[in-house]
């Protein structure tokens, strides 16, 4: 069968993962064509516009590439609600481990947007004791827009040390994806408070994002971009997808078919439906 534009990049993406020559006679039998290189401009046109269509965590990946191409469509990516992220962006600060020179800005995104002015509250009090006094989730988001360098998250965990902040903070903080993960930690694992965190696309890391999130053919899309996207976090999809597409699947054209017939309506993880072709075929 031949399998359409958006299935095709799907199965394209875990072709990659076998031998080149064996993917070949798989993409002659299934119908699909040769991989075509990825740019930033097939990004654009190609990637769901609107965070809520990702996990927050694929967003902090694009980000930590420190890229002012790719800064600029993280920034089309960004809600309103995200004020904090785009002082970041236009700031030049730097997402990277360890990186600490300041990153190029676009010029377009320089040209056309300018930061939001520090709130009153802020202004006025000074950053800890405005996110000691929010009382409302409003007040906490409207605070927590000004941690955005590491040395603000350096400054909350500190303040959260001496005396818990309040809950809306600490909420309004751990869903970003940009907070670090001793912060988050040290915010509280409650059961509830876990279940906010994932609902919201926190993620370990990229391996965990290509096995334990569906639907498949969403999260194979995304990660058929991952070289352009964040490819300095793609071996980490690759090597936790490898070994079962190798086991399951390998150089059976029958599996592969049958896997580009599911991929369209499958509705579990992108290990799942490796498995489900497997079986059948």
């Amino acid at each position: 069968m031949r399998a359409d534009i958006t299935s095709g990049r799907a199965v394209g993406f875990l072709l990659g993962l076998i031998d080149p020559g064996d993917a070949d006679r798989v993409r002659a039998r299934v119908g699909l064509p040769q991989p075509v290189p990825e740019d930033l401009q097939g990004v654009r046109h190609r990637l769901p516009w609107g965070q809520s269509a990702l996990p927050a965590s694929v967003v902090l990946w694009m980000l930590q590439e420190d890229d002012p191409d790719l800064n600029a469509v993280v920034w089309r990516l960004l809600s309103e609600q995200d004020t904090a992220l785009r002082r970041a962006i236009l700031d030049g600060v730097p997402f990277a481990p360890g990186r600490l020179l300041a990153v190029e800005v676009d010029p377009i995104l320089r040209r056309d947007y300018e930061a939001p002015p520090v709130p009153d509250r802020v202004a006025r009090l000074g950053l800890v004791p405005a996110l000691r006094e929010s009382t409302s989730m409003a007040q906490a988001r409207e605070a927590t827009s000004m941690v955005y360098r590491r040395e603000h998250w350096q400054t909350v965990a500190e303040a959260d040390r001496e005396n818990s902040l309040p809950g809306y903070v600490r909420w309004a903080l751990c869903v970003r994806p940009d907070c670090p993960p001793s912060l988050r930690a040290q915010f509280g694992t409650h059961r509830k408070f876990d279940f906010r965190v994932r609902q919201a696309g926190i993620l370990a890391g990229p391996a965990e994002y290509a096995t334990g999130h569906g639907p498949a053919l969403d999260v194979l899309k995304v990660l058929s971009l991952g070289q352009v996207m964040f490819p300095r976090r793609m071996t980490e999809a690759e090597n936790a997808l490898r070994p079962l597409v190798r086991d399951h699947l390998g150089a059976r054209e029958e599996a592969w078919a049958v896997l580009a017939q599911l991929v369209d309506t499958f509705h579990g993880t992108a290990p799942e439906l490796v498995l489900t072709a497997g079986a059948i075929a």
